[in-house]
């Protein structure tokens, strides 16, 4: 028998969104989407059976650095006035054992889709004081930017570029299921 149909809302106000990218290529960059939401629908409480779906807003983009994020916004990187979100489809959660799920699906960036492998680490089940049930996972991976048109960069007198084309991802998500 089948389990029954689980919704999962990401709680954006205990999630964060992050990345890392080399810089001069002898130090990194750091820096989080502030808007982002998700959602996952699994049987049960079973997330190898998730079917996810996530976006970001690419206008939501914080290094910290104002001039920074406006170059990261504009036709050089994400394009935000054009191409606004940043979407990742789920398509599939498989349960590697010690709580390490291999998730795969399709990441778009500007008109560009390509699929990636993430690892998700999950955290477990608990229920806050207000009886809300809630799911923790952090999320890692890489993806290599030029692959998705992201192909911006500057030579270095000394050789080597400005900026690295392999982004590190990171994600520390936290889902609170919908009551049914």
């Amino acid at each position: 028998m089948k389990a029954q149909e689980t919704k999962w809302v990401i709680d954006p106000t205990h999630s964060k969104v992050s990345f890392k990218v080399k810089h001069l290529m002898i130090s990194n960059v750091l820096g989080s989407f502030r808007e982002f939401e998700g959602t996952a629908t699994t049987e049960g409480d079973d997330f190898s059976t998730a079917q996810i779906s996530f976006s970001l807003n690419a206008a939501s983009i914080d290094t910290e650095v104002a001039d920074r994020d406006a170059h990261l916004k504009s036709a050089d990187f994400f394009d935000a006035e054009k191409f606004p979100k940043i979407i990742f489809s789920g398509n599939g959660m498989k349960d590697l054992g010690d709580d390490i799920y291999e998730l795969t699906g399709d990441l778009t960036i500007k008109d560009v889709t390509k699929p990636v492998k993430l690892q998700a680490e999950f955290g477990g089940i608990g229920t806050d004081p207000w009886g809300n049930v809630k799911a923790g996972f952090s999320v890692s991976g890489k993806i290599n930017r030029k692959d998705f048109g992201l192909n911006w960069n500057a030579a270095l007198e000394a050789g080597g570029v400005l900026v690295g084309e392999e982004i590190k991802l990171s994600a520390d998500i936290e889902l609170a299921k919908v009551a049914s």
